[in-house]
């Protein structure tokens, strides 16, 4: 669970191996001693700290589950989510405890190291009287001596595009299964022995978090930076002679858009890897990710749910600009018309998978959700594809087609070619209510600094790069677009002004 000669840097501490390894069996001594045992929940409202895997670990040691919070969760979130899984123990950054007020379970509170504080501006608040602090709490435990109990990951819950988040809660693997899993997370990750990691994404989020706790299992150091920021990551790639970075397309964005001297100065010839998913990417990012950095590239495509499903390199993506890769070993994946028929070569319909080696999952407290996803053994992703010899080519999320006119048309193409007109640094495309066509595209655009963009200079770009009727009929412009740390745009809060103005519902 801890390579040997592992270091885990922040942007204000260090632990060693062996710091680790000492920290983590007081911790699974301590929370125990609280009565947390295999099978119950650890809920983990915490930035990207070494606390976040100190915790971690001390759960998985004792067959618990971690439940890591989302920081951008209200305090009626955070107490639904802790209320949900029926966590017994709250571990977190003092300011999130403070803000989330009283959940009414035994809590510890972490120290807001500096970088945190600055970089998410917030204060270091005192803990209530009744909290125990993380590093006194480590400090008074002996080194756990319990039995070995089956592994468990973190309980992760989805993002909560309708209503209230889902807890994707997955059995532990059997011997069989965790040996399958690892050899598919080594193709996926390609994460060996001495790896030298860097994630800047949130650890809160399955694929970082899985990042994360590969490279500690088997790394020699990894970096966890309070928060993304373009340059502080080139800077840490060369400081640090990174070989593996975890990444989402908007990070790829922030990078480009550095000066082209600023990029330059830095030495990134250590990168061997750059694994990007959590959202599709533009094929002109990533193209020119690759012009600039070689084919160190890696995407893969998947779920929380049904884990990696395909893969691709930067080679194979450049011979067929778009794909998301191939169904990775033992998985089963068919795209499935909507009379629930196989999809013909080329032919869209939805992604199903089935894998072999992913121990099964239910949604926590909503196995009828869970039932629905099931069609005859195979498991409904709510994408919209396409396969081509074997290679899969992403449309949108079903959600987010839209049916204008009786024509299907996917958003998540027309914003691949709003990336690529020149001052538009991000955009979404979404339909809203049109009395003659039902849905009629609308484009919001937050244009580059000083970019100067008008409606009909934007469709006019876009006219040599889509057909006709792609085109967003309207075009607004926002300073700002609301992400996730991700870089998922929240597409519901943008849309669901114009559906309440029609009294219609999304």
């Amino acid at each position: 669970m801890i390579a040997p000669d592992l270091t885990i840097l922040t942007d204000d501490a260090q632990r060693t191996a062996g710091e680790l390894a000492d920290r983590v069996a007081r911790a699974a001594s301590g929370i125990a001693a609280r009565g947390i045992g295999a099978g119950d929940c650890v809920a983990l409202p915490m930035r990207n700290d070494i606390a976040f895997i100190e915790a971690s670990l001390a759960c998985r040691r004792l067959g618990a589950y971690c439940v890591p919070i989302n920081w951008h969760s209200s305090p009626e979130e955070v107490r639904y989510i802790v209320a949900d899984c029926g966590a017994t123990l709250l571990i977190g950054h003092a300011d999130l405890l403070v803000a989330a007020g009283a959940t009414g379970i035994d809590t510890i509170g972490v120290a807001v190291a500096p970088a945190i504080a600055k970089a998410y501006r917030v204060a270091d608040p005192a803990l209530p009287a009744d909290v125990e602090a993380w590093d006194d709490f480590i400090a008074g435990q002996a080194l756990y001596a319990g039995p070995p109990a089956p592994q468990t990951e973190a309980l992760i819950y989805t993002s909560g595009t309708t209503g209230h988040p889902k807890g994707v809660q997955r059995r532990p693997a059997t011997p069989e299964q965790a040996v399958a899993n690892d050899h598919m997370r080594q193709v996926v990750f390609r994460m060996g022995k001495g790896v030298r990691a860097l994630v800047p994404a949130p650890l809160y989020h399955n694929a970082p978090n899985l990042v994360a706790h590969r490279a500690a299992a088997l790394g020699e150091l990894l970096v966890l930076p309070a928060r993304f920021d373009a340059q502080g990551l080139l800077a840490d790639i060369a400081r640090h002679r990174i070989t593996h970075v975890y990444a989402v397309p908007a990070m790829f964005k922030r990078m480009l858009a550095l000066p082209e001297e600023v990029r330059a100065a830095y030495d990134l010839s250590s990168l061997q890897v750059i694994l990007h998913a959590g959202g599709p990417c533009a094929p002109a990012l990533k193209q020119a990710m690759i012009d600039w950095l070689g084919p160190v590239i890696e995407e893969y495509y998947g779920s929380t749910e049904a884990g990696p499903i395909t893969r691709v390199s930067s080679e194979e993506w450049l011979a067929r600009p778009g794909t998301v890769g191939r169904a990775i070993e033992g998985m089963d994946l068919h795209i499935v018309t909507d009379d629930g028929g196989d999809a013909a070569p080329g032919e869209i319909g939805e992604i199903m998978t089935r894998s072999a080696h992913f121990p099964d999952f239910t949604y926590l407290n909503r196995g009828a959700e869970r039932s629905a996803l099931d069609r005859n053994g195979l498991l409904a992703s709510g994408d919209l594809g396409y396969v081509e010899d074997g290679w899969l080519f992403l449309c949108d999320r079903k959600r987010d087609m839209v049916v204008s006119g009786g024509v299907n048309i996917y958003p998540a193409e027309i914003e691949a070619a709003l990336l690529a007109v020149p001052g538009v640094a991000d955009c979404a495309v979404f339909g809203i209510p049109d009395e003659e066509y039902s849905e009629a595209l609308l484009a919001i655009v937050q244009p580059d600094p000083g970019a100067e963009l008008t409606g009909a200079s934007v469709q006019q770009a876009l006219r040599d790069r889509i057909a006709g009727y792609k085109i967003p009929r309207q075009i607004e412009f926002r300073e700002s677009l609301p992400r996730e740390e991700t870089g998922k745009i929240k597409k519901r809060l943008l849309r669901e002004p114009y559906w309440a103005a029609a009294g219609r519902r999304i």
